[in-house]
């Protein structure tokens, strides 16, 4: 059979990262971007001149029409999904909750929590026919601290978090698993668009004096798709160096 990966949000960090290694190890890739497509393009780029198979596909993970037309894509051009990787979201922009606006709570929540629901609705479809398959939601530490005046992002990534485990419960008897990463303190432009004090203080706070690399989060993502992970499911894994 063989292996198809949808990674929402791949143009850069994670999501890069996670496209050229599931490249490498045997995958059909779908480089999903929705405003960096110079990027995704890039990425594409680098995994079939390393003899790997991908596309690069424009789809706003916010709209669910965007969506239904990226899994037809690559029904067309790729073959029926396998691995879905949700790792496409936004934390809104810092601020208070005495400040939040209806209009950045939906935004964050409509690409964050939705378009992760909507996106593993239409995988599941589809690794129902095919004998299975595996999903992996791309979560974050902040749904358990909360987050620093990111009150509003911590709590879309805590629906995901729960979001997980009910799913994986649901499509376990299909051979459906369906697993997060909980990613801290990666070295990715979410954390370097931060103000430098910032920043240093969360360098203050890291055991191993370090951010973690895209590359460390991709490899357990990785793990996680593979048969060797084929007794995890509703696992939700941090990565923090011990943070």
């Amino acid at each position: 059979m063989n292996k198809v990966a949808i990674i929402t949000g791949a143009s850069r960090g994670i999501g890069a990262a996670t496209a050229k290694l599931l490249a490498e190890r045997g995958f059909a890739v779908c480089v999903n971007y929705h405003t960096s497509k110079d990027q995704a393009h890039a990425v594409v780029e680098a995994i079939t001149q390393n003899q790997g198979k991908a596309i690069a596909v424009k789809a706003d993970m916010a709209h669910e029409d965007d969506i239904i037309k990226l899994f037809e894509q690559v029904d067309d051009e790729l073959g029926s999904v396998t691995a879905l990787v949700n790792n496409a979201g936004t934390n809104g922009g810092m601020g208070e909750v005495e400040n939040i606006t209806h209009e950045r709570l939906h935004s964050v929540f409509a690409t964050n929590v939705f378009g992760a629901f909507i996106t593993c609705r239409e995988a599941v479809k589809r690794m129902k026919g095919h004998q299975g398959g595996s999903i992996v939601n791309v979560t974050s530490e902040a749904a358990k601290f909360g987050g620093n005046k990111l009150a509003h992002y911590a709590a879309s990534k805590a629906a995901i978090n729960t979001f997980t485990i009910g799913f994986a419960r649901e499509v376990a008897a299909y051979n459906i698993r369906v697993n997060a990463v909980s990613p801290g303190v990666i070295d990715t432009e979410m954390h370097h668009a931060s103000p430098p004090e910032r920043i240093a203080a969360l360098m203050n706070s890291l055991p191993m004096k370090r951010m973690g690399q895209a590359h460390e989060v991709a490899e357990l993502i990785h793990w996680l798709l593979s048969d060797a992970a084929s007794y995890m499911s509703g696992a939700i894994i941090p990565v923090t160096g011990s943070r």
